[in-house]
């Protein structure tokens, strides 16, 4: 008997895939998790499954059981437009996380605007707030518009290369140096795609901020994922009926429309500001500033990879992180020093990162450790931006500061600021905007310190500690070396190669990196 007239009973050799649109985002969570309890097929749970019966039931499993996982089903999709890069910084900064921002390397800023924050009755650091930033965006107006220039000076167009295209790539180049001067007050605008769990933690972490605007994004986030979601499908309705010669029926189909389309208000409801976090990132300051007093910060002069080899036990590591993370001190440094600790010192540290962990608190990411390399970089804002959308890897951020200086963009893949005639310009402008920031910071205005980050610059370094496994390292190296990048985390790639050559060198040649060093064609984007 052949196989193909045997069929055992109860063989059903029948798999199907669809796919599912048109669900709100809590009632196809519910119908995905019915499948550990029910054999229903996904169509038969969907007729039957209704907004009120999604909300019973995550109330019950989501909350009182603390089944999370099933939040990962949910997924919401956000615009966020006019939030200054600051905020955009702190907001994508989620391990779980999709999304795209504006480009500062195709997209021109001048007028997008900036963020103004509450000085109160402090008019002088109000003023002096406004008059540098736009300072600093005449400044990158002019500085597009000289290394454009120069570029167009310096490259010839190839016959075969359409006028347009030549410009607009020679334009991206100029933007590639200006966006150096973009003050972190910038607005800029994203789009992201994130799960209801993702979400949650998203939201509480931005309402436990120390700065305002991104504890009023927090509360902006949480609104819309618990009300009325903006619906295409209703706005399309609307223009339709519009269109047939109704205005009042149009305005009805819409609204209907737009009250049946939710997103997430049962999981995301709940969330509010993390007293864990809020509470742990103020002792550890303290213990970081204790710790670190006598031991001045050790800055090289210029944007650096420090790849730290593991001399240190697991417990030295979470205490050192811990510490980095509260201070602007190198990794190397922070790490060395706790090293010297007596063990029961180092634990007392650790135990300041989980002391007031709640019953649902994740860990500080601090606490994620083990990985192999650890890499320690210092450069600029808007190369980090760039470096970190790679959330394969732990990364653990410093503060912004002016303590590290700035970066001036010198690079074969531009003209030179020299070369464009504007370097004293630039120069002039990074460093009014850092004295400025001091100045503001050491003011009368509501939360001073916070509101005077806003007037750095992207030229300005900042650390970041990332660690990850080989794999990651590598896929790092090649795509962020690769011609088509900015040269800023060009060289940071570049750098993060030959740290890894010197302390792996048989692994090394597994690394297809792109030399730094070595010309580019500026014409190939």
């Amino acid at each position: 008997m052949s196989s193909e007239s045997f069929s055992p009973a109860g063989a059903q050799n029948q798999t199907d895939v669809y796919a599912v649109h048109g669900a709100d985002p809590e009632v196809l969570a519910y119908a995905m998790a019915k499948y550990s309890r029910s054999a229903l097929s996904m169509r038969e749970s969907l007729t039957e499954i209704s907004a009120q019966r999604a909300e019973q039931f995550l109330n019950t499993f989501y909350f009182q059981y603390g089944h999370r996982s099933i939040a990962d089903l949910a997924h919401i999709a956000f615009a966020v437009e006019r939030l200054s890069l600051l905020a955009a910084i702190v907001l994508v900064d989620e391990q779980r996380w999709d999304g795209q921002e504006r480009s500062t390397r195709y997209q021109n800023f001048q007028k997008s605007g900036w963020y103004f924050p509450n000085f109160a009755s402090d008019a002088p650091s109000a003023h002096l707030y406004s008059e540098t930033v736009e300072n600093l965006f005449s400044t990158y107006q002019r500085t597009t518009a000289a290394v454009h220039e120069a570029l167009r000076q310096r490259v010839v167009r190839p016959e075969a290369m359409k006028p347009e295209a030549y410009d607009r790539t020679l334009k991206a180049r100029a933007f590639d140096v200006a966006r150096y001067l973009l003050p972190l007050a910038t607005n800029t605008s994203l789009g992201q795609i994130v799960n209801a769990r993702t979400l949650e933690t998203q939201v509480s972490r931005l309402l436990s901020h120390p700065i305002a605007e991104v504890r009023d994004l927090g509360a902006k986030l949480r609104e819309a994922a618990t009300g009325p979601a903006w619906n295409v499908n209703a706005k399309a309705c609307e223009a339709f009926v519009t269109k047939l010669g109704d205005p009042e029926l149009a305005a009805e189909a819409a609204n209907l429309l737009t009250r049946e389309v939710r997103t997430a208000p049962t999981l995301v409801k709940y969330a509010e500001p993390n007293q864990y976090l809020i509470q742990t990132r103020a002792e550890l300051e303290q213990a970081a500033a204790e710790l670190l007093d006598k031991a001045p910060s050790k800055n090289p002069p210029h944007a650096v990879v420090d790849l730290v080899e593991r001399t240190e036990s697991l417990e030295v590591e979470l205490a050192a992180t811990l510490i980095y993370w509260a201070s602007h001190h190198s990794y190397r440094q922070v790490r060395d020093i706790v090293a010297l600790l007596p063990a029961s010192r180092v634990a007392e540290i650790i135990e300041l990162g989980l002391r007031h962990r709640g019953r649902h608190d994740e860990a500080l990411r601090a606490f994620h450790a083990g990985a192999a390399l650890r890499f320690d970089i210092l450069m600029d804002i808007g190369g980090f931006r760039d470096m970190h959308r790679h959330r394969r890897v732990t990364q653990i951020q410093q503060g912004f500061t002016a303590l590290h200086g700035y970066e001036t963009p010198h690079s074969g893949d531009a003209a030179g600021l020299e070369e464009a005639g504007v370097l004293a310009e630039y120069q002039s402008a990074i460093e009014s905007a850092h004295a400025a920031s001091a100045k503001i910071a050491a003011g009368s205005a509501p939360e001073a310190a916070a509101s005077a980050l806003y007037l750095l610059p992207l030229a300005t370094r900042v650390r970041c500690l990332f660690k990850m496994d080989f794999a990651e390292a590598q896929y790092i190296s090649e795509l962020r070396s690769a011609p088509a990048g900015h040269f800023s985390y060009r060289r940071v790639a570049w750098e993060m190669y030959l740290a890894l050559e010197r302390q792996h060198p048989p692994l090394a040649k597994y690394i297809r990196a792109t030399d730094f060093t070595q010309p580019i064609d500026l014409l190939q984007r």
